[in-house]
């Protein structure tokens, strides 16, 4: 795409994002708000935000309040007030009555078994419908019977849509048809609202999925009849899922709270990971806040969907894990335990992070990781722990029991120390001695670095935990 689709430099830049509060940000959603927000923010415009809530039926509060959180938690800050769109209906019908008396909307009172056919001729002709009202061009119809408002529409000629990533795409005029702009009980329809919004709030780049490609030559036959100035449009191309199907909830397509609240994404992964789905900046692949503002244009943007793949938000989500302040992370991490944390144990799990981060690619493994810190004793073991705890383990205990209990310094390098020496008086391997060790001290398998365990459990706790299984019964 040439540059020189981008707007020019010192331009006053409008971009919107225009959901529809009938469920929560999803990922495509929260993709388009992002390039919107980042193309207003790199050429110093504004980004405003707009909720659809005319569909009353099924917009809710909770779905508004989704959505606002969702924005707020990616940092996408919008500029002034949210406007309803639904408090605007007065304004939309304002334009509508306009249109009828400049001559660029008609009444119309067709019947639904009418229009129903038109459908069926249209049908059997085997061509795609174009509704043909026989009140396009009267003005006789009684005016106390209910009626639509429709555009009418020009029948002759093209429109061509100079798109900033679809580039020059033409549609004839035949093919488009007298839409509605106002129902039969008044109110306005998504394509009359989306316009006139659009206008009124000098929105300049109308950035949204390509599915809404064929909906810009509709309005735009309401914005030359208004003779209002034309937006820029850059149709952005849809997600799909890791194997190039359409995006669906087995992908991973949940709404923006559940990556934080169920799948513990921080917020600068997941902004990383929706910025690289259809967007590149040579190979750069890490990119943070204000590296995205200076580098993103619309340029960038490829013409194929974007494929959204959870191991690699994953992968993003480990660095930025392993990057993130230590008490952050523990605020973060406490409401994934399995429990309502004391500020005692938040401050033990946030001293634990040096040793938990490295190996997490989400909040709840660190969580997870952390749980041994909090168990009480008797430990119960699970199955792959309870078999690291046969054999020679118990003497293996015994032994690690004594050589701890001697170690004067309770930090790592002192305790990496006994326990080699442990392993050495044994003439066994380091982790003949720690797997058993770290069965005794989480209960687990797997856990941290068995010399951090150690430290963080200290030396109280970590020598009752190894007490109760030296003198536990076999099996036990």
């Amino acid at each position: 795409m040439s540059a020189s689709f981008e707007p020019a430099h010192g331009a006053a830049i409008v971009t919107r994002f225009a959901p529809s509060p009938t469920g929560f940000l999803h990922i495509g959603g929260a993709r388009t708000a992002l390039f919107n927000w980042l193309f207003a923010r790199h050429h110093g415009g504004k980004f405003l935000l707009r909720i659809e809530d005319t569909d009353r039926a099924r917009s809710t509060e909770p779905a508004i309040a989704a959505i606002l959180d969702g924005m707020r938690w990616l940092g996408l800050d919008w500029d002034g007030d949210e406007v309803y769109q639904f408090a605007r209906a007065a304004r939309h019908a304002e334009v509508a009555h306009a249109m009828l008396e400049s001559g660029h909307a008609y009444r119309c009172w067709m019947s639904q078994d009418e229009i129903a056919a038109q459908r069926e001729e249209a049908q059997a002709a085997k061509k795609p419908y174009r509704i043909r009202s026989p009140w396009r061009n009267r003005t006789d119809g009684p005016l106390d019977q209910p009626h639509v408002v429709r555009i009418r529409a020009e029948r002759d000629g093209a429109t061509t849509v100079r798109d900033l990533v679809q580039g020059e795409v033409t549609v004839q005029n035949a093919e488009l048809d007298d839409m509605i702009l106002l129902r039969s009980d008044g109110t306005p329809t998504y394509m009359l609202a989306v316009v006139v919004d659009d206008h009124d709030m000098g929105v300049t780049h109308v950035i949204r999925g390509d599915d809404h490609l064929n909906n810009a030559f509709r309005q735009l036959t309401i914005i030359r009849a208004m003779g209002w100035p034309e937006p820029t449009y850059a149709h952005i191309p849809l997600i799909h899922g890791a194997d190039g199907a359409k995006l669906s909830k087995r992908h991973g397509a949940l709404g923006v709270e559940a990556y934080r609240d169920e799948l513990g994404v921080l917020p600068e992964a997941l902004f990383n990971h929706l910025l690289r789905l259809g967007w590149g900046h040579g190979d750069a692949e890490i990119i943070n806040r204000a590296q995205a503002i200076e580098w993103f244009t619309l340029d960038g943007v490829g013409k194929s969907p974007s494929r959204f793949d959870l191991k690699k938000l994953d992968s993003l989500n480990g660095h930025y894990i392993r990057a993130a302040d230590d008490a952050r992370l523990a605020e973060l991490s406490a409401p994934f335990l399995p429990f309502e944390s004391t500020l005692e144990q938040r401050e033990l799990l946030q001293r634990s992070m040096r040793a938990l981060k490295p190996r997490a690619a989400n909040l709840l493994e660190i969580a997870d990781g952390a749980a041994f810190l909090f168990r009480t004793r008797p430990l119960e073991m699970d199955a792959d722990a309870q078999a690291l705890l046969g054999g020679d383990a118990q003497s293996l205990l015994g032994q690690l029991h004594a050589a701890l209990d001697a170690v004067a310094d309770w930090n790592t390098e002192a305790l990496e120390t006994a326990v080699r020496q442990v392993a050495e008086s044994a003439g066994v391997k380091l982790g003949a001695v720690a797997q058993p060790l770290r069965a005794a001290l989480t209960g687990r398998r797997t856990s941290p670095g068995i010399f951090d365990v150690l430290v963080l459990l200290g030396r109280e706790e970590s020598l009752g935990r190894i007490a109760d299984q030296v003198t536990a019964s076999p099996g036990e």
